[in-house]
C-alpha cells in the first residue's frame, strides 16, 4: 500500500467533523409538505433551489414599495431546549418580524428562517420547522426557504438558534405611520397573548430565583406547567390589522417588543407629541403579576421590560376609534381604549403613565 493509499484510507469524512449531509438533506424532504401548506398567490415554487421565488404581479401589487424585517426569538429558546417542547417557539420566530412589517402598514409575504445547531436532531427540527410554518400560515405569508447549519463545536449538543426574515409589500403612498398623528388622537391596546418573545432573560432568572422547575405547575395558570405557559407563542396580528388598515382609519401601528411602551410607542410620534397612557386600562395576563411578585420588580422595570399585556398599539382619530376597535374584535382581537396623543415638551419624557398595572 502506498503512503498516499494508506493517508486516503485513515481519511476523514464531514460525517466524522460532525455534520451529517444526508440528515439535512432528509429533513429538507420531510418538510416539504408543511412548507407547501403555506403557499399563497406569488409563491407557488417547491423549497430545494437556491433561492425563495416571489411574484409581486401574481399577489396583486401595482407600485409596490418592499418592507423587510428580521428578528430572533432570544433567550426563549433556552426554555424551549430545556423542557423538550420545541412546537411553538417557531410560531414566535415569524410573529416577531411580520408583526413589524404589518405595522408599516404592508402585508407581510414571505418568510425565510435560519436554523443552527450544534448536531442535527431531525425530530427537533421538524417541530420548529412546522412551528415556522403554522406562523406563517397565521400571518398569510409563505414559507419560501431557509438554511439549516450543522456547526459542532460552536453550539453545544441540544443548543439551536433561529433567526427570521419577513419581506412584505404595500402600495406607495400608503406606508404607516401617517403624517396626520396629531394630539387628541386615541391610543388602542391589541392585547398580547403572554410574554411574547422579549425579557426572558429576566424571566428566567426570576424562575431561577422561585426554586420552580419548568414541569410544575405555573402559579398563574396550574392547568399547564410553568415551562408551558411561559413558552406560549407571541400573537401574530397580522390579519386583524389587515381588515382594520382596510378602513382607512388607521394612523400609526407600533409593535410593543423589547423596551415596551416607554421605548416602542415614541418611534411613531411626531416631534412635539407624546402620549398619555392610563395604565389600569390594561388588563395584563396573570403571568406579568406572578413575575413582578416573585422578582421584586418594580412597575417601571416591568414596563420597560416586558409588553405588560400589550402586544400592538393602533393610532386613530378619535372620531374612528370605535369604527376601527369593532373591526379588531370581529377578527377576534382584545381591545381597549389606553389613552391618547398629547403635546409634549423637548424635555419631557415622551410617554407618560397614570394609573397602575394592578399586579
Amino acid at each position: 500500500m502506498t503512503g498516499r493509499e494508506t493517508s486516503m484510507a485513515n481519511g476523514l469524512t464531514y460525517a466524522d467533523a460532525g455534520v451529517d449531509i444526508e440528515a439535512g438533506n432528509a429533513l429538507v424532504d420531510r418538510i416539504k409538505g408543511v412548507v407547501r401548506a403555506t403557499r399563497r398567490p406569488g409563491a407557488d415554487a417547491e423549497i430545494g433551489g437556491f433561492g425563495g421565488l416571489f411574484d409581486l404581479k401574481a399577489a396583486g401589487f401595482k407600485d409596490p414599495v418592499l418592507v423587510a424585517a428580521n428578528d430572533g426569538v432570544g433567550t426563549k429558546l433556552k426554555i424551549a431546549i430545556e423542557t423538550g417542547l420545541h412546537d411553538t417557539i417557531g410560531i414566535d420566530l415569524v410573529a416577531m418580524s411580520v408583526n413589524d412589517v404589518v405595522v408599516q402598514g404592508a402585508e407581510p409575504l414571505f418568510f425565510l428562517d435560519y436554523f443552527a445547531c450544534g448536531k442535527l436532531s431531525g425530530d427537533v427540527a421538524y417541530e420548529v420547522v412546522a412551528g415556522i410554518a403554522e406562523g406563517c400560515r397565521q400571518a398569510g405569508c409563505a414559507l419560501i426557504g431557509g438554511e439549516t447549519a450543522e456547526m459542532p463545536g460552536m453550539y453545544a449538543d441540544g443548543d439551536y438558534d433561529l433567526a427570521g426574515f419577513a419581506v412584505g409589500a404595500a402600495e406607495r403612498g400608503t406606508l404607516l405611520p401617517r403624517r396626520d398623528v396629531k394630539a387628541g388622537d386615541v391610543l388602542l391596546e391589541l392585547a398580547s397573548s403572554g410574554v411574547h418573545s422579549n425579557g426572558y432573560s429576566l424571566v428566567r432568572r426570576i424562575v431561577a430565583r422561585s426554586g420552580l422547575s419548568y414541569d410544575a405547575p405555573a402559579p398563574f395558570a396550574p392547568e399547564t406547567t410553568l415551562g408551558r405557559a411561559l413558552l406560549e407563542p407571541t400573537r401574530v396580528y397580522v390579519r386583524p390589522l389587515l381588515a382594520a388598515l382596510k378602513s382607512g382609519a388607521i394612523k400609526a401601528l407600533a409593535h410593543i417588543t423589547g423596551g415596551g411602551l416607554p421605548d416602542n410607542l415614541p418611534r411613531v410620534l411626531p416631534d412635539g407629541l407624546g402620549a398619555d397612557i392610563d395604565l389600569s386600562a390594561i388588563a395584563a395576563p396573570k403571568v406579568f403579576g406572578w413575575l413582578a411578585e416573585a422578582g421584586g420588580v418594580a412597575e417601571a422595570e416591568m414596563l420597560r421590560a416586558f409588553n405588560c399585556g400589550v402586544g400592538m398599539v393602533v393610532v386613530v382619530a378619535a372620531e374612528d376609534a370605535e369604527k376601527v376597535a369593532a373591526v379588531l374584535t370581529e377578527q377576534g382581537e382584545t381591545v381597549a381604549r389606553i389613552g391618547e396623543i398629547v403635546a409634549r415638551g423637548t424635555a419631557d419624557e415622551p410617554v407618560a403613565f397614570s394609573g397602575s398595572l394592578g399586579f
